[in-house]
């Protein structure tokens, strides 16, 4: 290829929203890589990024853009011949800090080659329409740029206020949602948690592959040296070219088995990060479980509370039938008394007739 990457980060990719021009829309799911090219046959500099196959940053610098930190993590230039602004969000300050370095000094090299190309054109008195930089395009395939995924998992809570009643279950019920509700939160911790170590554990099982296979040629090459050292072992008429050689091998193979250390040290530390995400997702399922079983436990003591509620409810009317009866009965009683007491004076009246 003659375009070649010479920088290369990760970060999430946005552009302004076209319609407001206000709002970042998200063009990447996750942090992806974001590179440097140059394209030595047309002497430009481009900053390119692939999400899969597609290309959502094709970006030609110029000598009059301008990279801009808007916060510790964040920063975006505007590209007008995309008619775009492109925003990066970095993983930490010191990231943001060197992509804005190479800008400023691919940017400068992009203003120098400029001007050259300028002169050229003025000392052979060439008609040129190219002083506006024209945005050349060169093909790129998905293979340039190396970058691994990312996941993400939302949280969700529910809240329920169950009716306080003056019953031991009605205050079981409520306990039983406060615990619910505890529950629900610590799950929702270990998924982010979960999804976090998924995504790390994705990106160790390929390096661990990528490690693996230069282990091998590693070790193709050590033993490919010792074959080399005996055979000028061999051969008495070079001793002291062959001696100096053998050191140099000796020198390669011991920093061969250095690297090849570090790299079984680093298979060791990825092996034990995906015990710890095994060990996390068998927490996750038993919290699962448990959340399981204090719905079970919730619905039970809904239906007892709606039981009582009916019995309640059926209680009260018998009550209010029996007031409506104990009225009726009083009414007639008041009308007995008082006709008793009509009789009780006539009956008076009647002795003192007499």
């Amino acid at each position: 290829m003659m375009e070649q990457p010479i920088f290369s980060t990760r970060a999430h990719v946005f552009q302004i929203d076209p319609n407001t021009k206000k709002n970042w829309v998200p063009t990447s799911k996750h942090a992806v890589t974001v590179s440097y090219f140059y394209d030595s046959t047309r002497n430009v500099y481009r900053i390119i990024s692939l999400d899969g196959s597609k290309a959502i940053i094709n970006s030609t610098i110029t000598p009059n853009m301008t990279f801009t930190k808007t916060s510790q993590k964040f920063g975006q230039w505007a590209d007008s011949r995309a008619n775009t602004v492109y925003g990066l969000g970095f993983s930490s300050e010191h990231h943001l800090s060197k992509f804005a370095e190479k800008f400023q000094e691919f940017k400068e090299a992009a203003r120098l080659a400029k001007e050259k190309s300028q002169e050229k054109m003025e000392l052979t008195s060439t008609p040129s329409q190219e002083s506006a930089g024209g945005d050349l395009q060169s093909p790129l395939t998905p293979e340039s740029i190396n970058g691994t995924d990312d996941e993400r998992t939302p949280d969700v809570t529910q809240n329920s206020e169950p009716r306080a009643e003056p019953t031991q279950n009605a205050l079981s019920f409520s306990h039983s949602s406060a615990i619910s509700k505890h529950w629900e939160a610590e799950l929702a911790t270990l998924k982010g948690n979960n999804a976090k170590l998924t995504a790390a554990l994705l990106e160790s099982t390929a390096n661990v592959k990528q490690w693996k296979q230069q282990l091998a040629a590693y070790q193709e090459e050590a033993e490919r040296l010792h074959k080399r050292v005996t055979e000028l072992e061999c051969v008495s008429s070079q001793a002291n070219a062959v001696h100096t050689h053998k050191t140099e091998l000796n020198q390669t193979i011991q920093e061969l088995e250095e690297t090849l250390k570090v790299k079984e040290e680093e298979i060791e530390r990825l092996k034990q990060e995906i015990d710890n995400a095994r060990e996390l997702q068998e927490q996750r399922d038993s919290l699962t479980q448990k959340l399981q079983e204090v719905e079970i436990r919730n619905k039970d003591l809904e239906g007892q509370l709606s039981d009582l509620e009916q019995r309640l409810e059926k209680s009260q009317n018998e009550q209010e039938a029996f007031r409506n009866n104990l009225k009726t009965l009083l009414e007639i009683l008041d009308g007995k008394i008082f006709e008793l007491t009509e009789l009780r004076d006539n009956l008076a009246k009647l002795l003192e007739c007499s």
